[in-house]
């Protein structure tokens, strides 16, 4: 039997375009939770991995909610308005 590398074509987990509204939330608030341990203390294939993972189901999220609310703070201009409050320059 002839062995071949499938790291570039293995993906892990589900599509996520098959998961449902809930389940892609599930994921990505365990993928979230999870973030800082793999980069501390993960391996870099596991980092490559779950960035890899992130970015599908975060690419996933969006193309479902293109119009998702933005908070005023989280835009470049609601930073700059908190460091003005601040009395920041």
């Amino acid at each position: 039997m002839k062995e071949h590398d499938e790291r570039d074509t293995t993906m892990t987990g589900v599509d996520p375009r098959q998961l449902d509204d809930q389940q892609l939330m599930k994921e990505l608030e365990t993928i979230h939770r999870t973030r800082h341990d793999t980069l501390l203390y993960g391996s870099n294939d596991a980092l490559r991995v779950h960035n890899e993972r992130m970015a599908e189901l975060e690419g996933e999220y969006l193309r479902r909610n293109p119009r998702r609310v933005v908070a005023p703070g989280r835009t470049r201009e609601g930073a700059r308005e908190r460091q003005r409050e601040a009395g920041q320059p």
